[in-house]
């Protein structure tokens, strides 16, 4: 078994940009996710998470900081989700930060937010990590103008 590395992958006009870091517990995936193999791009960042879970930071931050995902790519996020809340250390965090623009964010309600987050939750089974979904409204600078927080 190799030591995992901090995972990096440069985006394109269908793929996200991965920033997977070990040492800090951020996981970001940002840009697009439209691939037309999913399993081809999220199959290795589920491997990359699998391992990470073994010695996880008492807080995992999944930031899912994408315009546009189709699908494919969310089924994807839940699989990834439900492989990080296999970390078995009581006291661990594991936060799902959603970044959405500014005005989708003021228009939706919270049961069209929790819409978006509870799938994602939905089949994790019993965990012994506390999980908080957090959801940002963003300005076209991608700076955060208002946030919330989804109770999972």
């Amino acid at each position: 078994m190799s030591e995992i590395t901090h995972l990096m992958i440069d985006g394109t006009a269908k793929t996200p940009t991965v920033d997977f870091n070990n040492l800090s517990g951020d996981l970001i995936l940002s840009g697009k996710s439209i691939p037309e193999n999913a399993a081809k791009i999220y199959e290795p960042l589920l491997q990359w998470v699998t391992e990470y879970v073994k010695s996880p930071r008492p807080t995992t931050n999944f930031r899912l900081n994408l315009e546009y995902f189709n699908t494919s790519s969310y089924i994807w996020f839940s699989k990834i989700i439900k492989a990080l809340c296999k970390i078995s250390v009581e006291d661990y965090m594991l936060y799902i930060h959603k970044y959405f623009d500014i005005e989708d964010f003021e228009e939706m309600d919270i049961e069209e937010m929790k819409d978006f987050a509870l799938p994602l939750v939905d089949n994790i089974g019993h965990t012994s990590i506390s999980i908080v979904v957090k959801a940002y409204g963003i300005d076209s600078n991608g700076k955060i103008v208002k946030e919330s927080m989804i109770l999972v």
